[in-house]
């Protein structure tokens, strides 16, 4: 996720990481080129020049405003619905802690709070790694140590295992008499909220845009912009290549953002910042249990990036 402080208009349009320029360079090296050859084409061999009514390419090109509206709306859905997630993953974090760290025998010193409090921070971190497809084993061995990362490492669905393990201890302390049966509904619901939110993750995750919309898209913006030189040069002349590039620049960005956009959890420079996300739940629940030492704050990187 780009980071950044707000900019006055004038240096907006000098902005190059995260504004896809990089992305679609190539591309619109190519309409350049393809600007030029038209314009020339029209000087020097007006025999062999292509006379094309520019009233298609303006109706054509409304539709195909509408049409890539309507994918950048979807893929910005998809990347909100993953912001709210994990949004409501830091209030059901926060809030089963408070729950804990008042139930009676429990303060931070005792084992089982500190066991409970690093699986429901593993949980978390592991969601990361299994959404970005990234090895958890580091993280899990700093959080759970050795043996129980182990165990967790061995399976396949990590997140769902640390769940269960989470609901165990809950359900061992309302054996014990220290977990109410009000408490114990109020505990389960935010489990369930945990359990909700792994659900539409991997739902975000694993059910992409349809393939097949996607190619139809990216070919219709790439063969207009290719031949709205030819559409124009009767009428503008010498202006064909910057005004040429200028709306290849506007098409091939909006398809290039909603490309990244579709997959809010991967590494893209607009995705969301899950591991400062995940940082900031970690220190958000030790700080709830009064834990003496904090993870550092997430930094900005290069390009202000915040990965």
């Amino acid at each position: 996720m780009i980071v950044r402080p707000r900019l006055n208009w004038f240096r907006m349009l000098f902005v190059w990481h995260g504004s896809v320029v990089g992305n679609i360079l190539p591309p619109l090296g190519f309409i350049l080129l393809i600007s030029l050859a038209a314009t020339l084409g029209r000087q020097r061999y007006e025999a062999l020049h292509l006379h094309l009514n520019p009233v298609p390419f303006s109706l054509i090109g409304v539709a195909l405003a509408i049409f890539v509206s309507f994918r950048n709306t979807a893929s910005y859905e998809r990347f909100w619905e993953a912001r709210k997630q994990w949004g409501q993953l830091l209030n059901h974090s926060r809030d089963l802690v408070r729950l804990a760290s008042v139930l009676p025998g429990l303060a931070y010193g005792d084992p089982a709070l500190q066991r409970f409090v690093a699986n429901l921070i593993a949980f978390t971190h592991a969601l990361k790694h299994q959404l970005r497809r990234t090895d958890p084993a580091d993280e899990m061995r700093r959080l759970l140590g050795q043996p129980a990362s182990d165990a967790l490492l061995a399976r396949h669905y990590r997140p769902a295992h640390l769940l269960r393990v989470l609901n165990a201890d809950l359900m061992a302390w309302h054996r014990e008499g220290r977990l109410s049966d009000m408490f114990a509904v109020s505990v389960q619901r935010h489990l369930d909220g945990l359990s909700e939110i792994l659900g539409s993750c991997e739902r975000i995750s694993s059910t992409p845009i349809p393939y097949a919309y996607h190619v139809l898209l990216h070919r219709t913006v790439y063969f207009y912009c290719a031949l709205l030189p030819f559409g124009l040069v009767d009428s503008i002349g010498w202006a064909t290549p910057v005004i040429s590039v200028f709306i290849a620049y506007t098409f091939m960005a909006l398809d290039a953002i909603a490309s990244q956009l579709e997959d809010p959890f991967g590494n893209e420079p607009n995705d969301l910042a899950l591991a400062a996300l995940a940082t900031n739940i970690e220190r958000t629940v030790l700080e709830t249990v009064d834990a003496p030492d904090l993870p550092p704050l997430p930094e900005v990187g290069h390009g202000y990036h915040l990965n």
